[in-house]
């Protein structure tokens, strides 16, 4: 423990989804990072699962927002109710209530200083007793089974809802790292731009994101495969069933994922050449929800030659490699991370 009896937490805190992971039990909760708020009271009415199931079935003046956007808080005070929330509702002991619990929380790789300060600040605010902060592709190497403290190149591509996180890690520390702004709510904006300029047909994100799933692809399928969705004409205004192809939506995510592979391509260019050895031996290690596309795998193997692994649990290994860092921290390194984190 960090402190006395204090509970040890570790947060995966995305753009699209939390993970929390709690010492001793590992991850306990997975919530959408979505708060329902009432506009005219300025109100916040709901938070995760239950603010999601709200969208799209209440009346206008209550909204769903997500206080992150891009991997980073873009709203201080919903970010720090929703953290509040999600603390709570996981710090159940009597001992829980009565020491503030040690955080560990997650960040982009290519996070500001003020934007790591105010992730700090919104834990601390949220009842943290001392906030600890984790760049992203070390998190996610970790629980990913990467032994990150040999002097050894690993790539891991973390692919999430705001960010894209590249890193070429070795002894501990990021080699050569990016960190960009087209993941997995990027996908699902162009899906729906595909739908409107195809189709002429009015989706939301959370029918994009299904489509995604569905039958989203980056790398043509060996058999083409559909599915039905709903939407709204924009030229009647009235309501519309249609059927979209895995075809379809592999046009439709052409060019973000070609700013992905750039990005890809760039981090390589820029790896020291026993590094790029190790990794061309290793294989590129591939996490996150954006990851599980289908062909992203075969798509990197193709454009850079290198072998491409999707990790197990790449939903849950940021989350999992916090929870090993939590477990194996010294008194120093935790004073470390506390310092320069």
């Amino acid at each position: 423990m960090f402190v006395g009896f204090a509970q040890d937490i570790g947060i995966d805190l995305g753009t699209a989804t939390v993970l929390v992971h709690v010492k001793g039990k590992g991850i306990v909760l997975k919530e959408p990072a979505v708060l329902a708020i009432d506009r005219d009271a300025n109100e916040v009415l709901a938070v995760g699962e239950e603010a999601r199931r709200m969208l799209g079935r209440t009346p206008g003046n209550i909204v769903a927002i997500r206080p992150l956007k891009d991997g980073v808080i873009s709203d201080y005070e919903k970010t720090e109710v929703m953290l509040k929330h999600f603390i709570n509702k996981v710090s159940k002991s009597k001992l829980s209530k009565l020491f503030k619990p040690n955080i560990m929380i997650c960040v982009p790789c290519g996070a500001t200083e003020v934007e790591r300060r105010a992730v700090k600040n919104a834990a601390e605010k949220a009842g943290a007793n001392r906030p600890f902060l984790i760049d992203e592709p070390i998190a996610a190497a970790l629980g990913a089974g990467i032994d990150v403290s040999k002097p050894r190149g690993s790539m891991i591509v973390d692919i999430g809802g705001g960010t894209t996180d590249i890193a070429i890690i070795s002894f501990d520390g990021m080699v050569v790292r990016s960190s960009i702004k087209t993941a997995g709510d990027v996908f699902d904006e162009y899906i729906v731009r595909y739908m409107r300029r195809k189709h002429n047909m009015f989706i939301g994100d959370r029918t994009a994101e299904d489509i995604k799933v569905n039958v989203g692809c980056v790398y043509p399928r060996p058999t083409d495969i559909t599915m039905d969705i709903r939407g709204r004409n924009l030229l009647s205004g009235l309501p519309r069933s249609i059927s979209v192809a895995s075809s379809e939506i592999l046009e439709a995510l052409e060019e973000p994922m070609g700013v992905i592979v750039n990005a890809v391509m760039k981090v390589l260019e820029q790896t020291p050449p026993e590094l790029s050895a190790d990794i061309s031996d290793r294989g590129i290690i591939m996490t996150g929800g954006g990851s599980l596309i289908y062909g992203i795998d075969k798509l990197l193997h193709e454009k850079t030659g290198i072998n491409v692994i999707v990790a197990d649990n790449a939903v849950s290994c940021v989350a999992l490699g916090i929870g090993k860092v939590l477990a194996t921290m010294t008194k120093a390194e935790r004073q470390s991370y506390h310092d320069d984190g």
